[in-house]
């Protein structure tokens, strides 16, 4: 009797190991949510639940993993798609590159944008920024603003001809948001990361614009790609300089009280991580990690993994996604392949973490009807090291350079579709 009642314990408390793996995810059974009147802690076990039995097993086969063994990521890619919404305008003909933010019932997504044909590039001055206005719980495109052209007279400023390009956009406070972009003229001036304000309050920009800084070992600066690139050439980078293509690149992410981003500069391939002050008007440089340089390194997506090590994953124009690691963002390793990204392409990646699992986001260089940029992948992780597909995006359309973002309990996206035509957006997933 005594040697049942061991074994009765012994497979218990395994199971509610098994159990508390999956709610440590965030993977809580519908029946079990926050406002249960179980005990979890304490073991007790529910009432009246007809599908735990069920649960537990599934949890056990399952091994701890984070997704059901009859998951399939290329239908779960397939209802996000078919639930996503336009929210480019009417006249608009080529669109690209967008972020955004959410704050309260809405989301606001900026992307630059062009009325004249599909695609994008710094050496078109009809380039310019939007932000797209949606309602999160109608799915209703309320308003369209544009942001910055080429040549626009503010108050303060008068932005000069060239692209306004690759924007981003933070929440400064309760009652303001910031757009950065660059004002680019390849060949003819340096290009300059700019700033404007739009104020929750009244839903209006302030009619001011302002030159965003770049503190570097040499001081602070205009936010220009010379500073970066002198910077880098300080720390071996030997690539030739470029006037152009500086850009605040990855999504915001806050560590330890303070806000970090990757900087990038495509044409140059170069890259950085920054910090961002608390006006948020300077970028002071970390570390750069352009190694090893014989690779076209360019556009990364930053994180730190559970033991504080920061990790990026890097676009390599013409090759698959390596990735570079730091123990403290000043110095990094020589970027390297990884076996779980076996056959990426040449795109942004995304590198986000929601509700304490990781998503690595990378674009596959398989094509769907000879489309490049046709496949994109989602693989979530607790560690950084183990790896398991959750979504497969596979359409001619295109899903190419996506954000997303965590809000109220739930994953929104945006995300360039076509030949650069146009943005869509929409919910990934609830938490």
């Amino acid at each position: 009797m005594m040697y049942l009642l061991t074994c009765f314990l012994v497979v218990t408390n395994v199971l509610y190991a098994g159990l508390g793996t999956q709610l440590m995810a965030g993977n809580l059974p519908k029946q079990l949510s926050l406002g249960s009147q179980v005990s979890l802690e304490a073991g007790a076990v529910p009432q009246n639940d007809l599908g735990f039995d069920r649960r537990i097993d599934n949890i056990a086969r399952n091994k701890g993993k984070l997704i059901p063994s009859d998951w399939d990521p290329l239908s779960a890619g397939s209802k996000v798609l078919d639930r996503l919404i336009p929210i480019t305008a009417l006249q608009v003909k080529g669109a690209h590159d967008a972020e955004m933010v959410l704050v309260g019932n809405r989301a606001y997504i900026v992307a630059e944008v062009n009325d004249i044909k599909p695609g994008e590039h710094p050496r078109w001055p009809f380039v310019y920024v939007t932000m797209s206005v949606v309602n999160l719980e109608t799915l209703e495109l309320e308003k369209i603003y544009n942001v910055a052209q080429s040549g626009q007279s503010f108050e303060n400023e008068t932005l000069p001809l060239g692209a306004c390009f690759v924007p981003r956009i933070i929440q400064r406070d309760e009652q303001t948001l910031r757009c950065y972009f660059s004002s680019e003229n390849p060949d003819v001036r340096q290009s300059q990361i700019w700033y404007m304000d739009f104020d929750l309050t009244t839903h209006r920009f302030t009619n001011h614009i302002f030159k965003a800084k770049i503190t570097t070992t040499d001081g602070t600066f205009d936010m220009q790609p010379r500073h970066f690139h002198a910077d880098a050439a300080k720390h071996g980078f030997r690539k030739r300089p470029r006037d152009y293509g500086l850009c605040i690149f990855d999504s915001f992410k806050s560590f330890d009280g303070k806000i970090y981003v990757a900087l990038n500069n495509y044409p140059g391939r170069q890259n950085a991580l920054a910090s961002l002050n608390d006006d948020m008007d300077t970028f002071e440089i970390i570390g750069h990690f352009n190694e090893p340089q014989k690779m076209a390194l360019s556009e990364a997506s930053v994180n730190r993994l559970p033991d504080g090590t920061w990790m990026a994953i890097i676009r390599q124009n013409g090759g698959n996604y390596v990735f570079s690691t730091s123990k403290d963002g000043k110095t990094w390793t020589r970027a390297e392949y990884r076996d779980f990204v076996p056959n990426g392409g040449d795109s942004k990646p995304t590198f986000d973490k929601f509700n304490g699992i990781y998503y690595l986001g990378w674009q596959e260089s398989t094509l769907i009807e000879g489309v490049k940029r046709s496949v994109f992948n989602i693989d979530v992780s607790r560690d950084g090291i183990n790896w398991e597909r959750k979504y497969r995006f596979e359409t001619p359309e295109t899903f190419q350079y996506p954000t997303f973002m965590e809000h109220n309990g739930s994953v929104w996206l945006c995300v360039t579709q076509g030949q650069k035509e146009r943005i869509m957006f929409g919910k990934l997933e609830d938490l």
